[in-house]
């Protein structure tokens, strides 16, 4: 056994797949744990955090005591690169947390409003003033699993539609109040916007 710890075989083959493939579950957990940060989830991101640093001390360690192979170094930053890549994948397919959809028509929204309406999507909208014209703004707030589904509603209903899709840390219970941040205000203030009512 001693002989094998020994071999080119180990030395260039079995530690730089080890380099690699921990690199890129330390990377992994590290792109999750930072999405579910900025989620403001504080049960989920502590777990991934110890794990992620657990991972990046060996890996590092294994690193430290093989300096002279420079295989280490490049699997080290190939790990690094996959793990991004897979990290972010994971995310969307969990689809995790909330998100706000901004949309922006020109054509009249009635049939765009009962169509969300009829399938329980939590909806404002309003009528406002652009600088050209009059167009319908709605706000959507959706699971993001669901994402998907509500982009194709709008395609098909409002081919041409503007729509931006925006991160939601926190919801309360009941229906959604509207806060606008100090950017939205300004969006809102060049848009300017006229209620006339819901």
């Amino acid at each position: 056994m001693e002989g094998f710890f020994d071999s080119n075989t180990y030395t260039y083959v079995i530690i730089p797949l080890v380099i690699v493939l921990a690199k890129i579950a330390d990377v992994t957990l590290g792109t999750i744990r930072i999405i579910v940060v900025a989620r403001g989830n504080k049960f989920l991101a502590p777990i991934l955090g110890f794990f992620e640093v657990l991972i990046w001390v060996l890996t590092i360690g294994l690193v430290m005591s093989n300096l002279n192979n420079w295989l280490n170094y490049l699997f080290y930053a190939l790990g690094f690169a996959i793990g991004n890549y897979i990290g972010i994948l994971l995310e969307e397919k969990l689809a995790m947390g909330n998100v706000m959809v901004h949309i922006i028509t020109k054509k009249k929204a009635g049939d765009l409003i009962r169509i969300l309406k009829a399938n329980k999507y939590r909806i404002t909208h309003f009528r406002a003033n652009s600088d050209k014209e009059e167009v319908s703004i709605i706000y959507v707030l959706i699971k993001r699993k669901n994402l998907d589904n509500l982009i194709n509603r709008i395609k098909k209903s409002h081919p041409r539609a503007f729509f931006s899709i925006e991160d939601v840390r926190f919801v309360s219970e009941g229906m959604m109040p509207l806060h606008h941040s100090p950017e939205r205000r300004n969006r809102t203030n060049f848009l300017k916007i006229s209620r006339h009512g819901k």
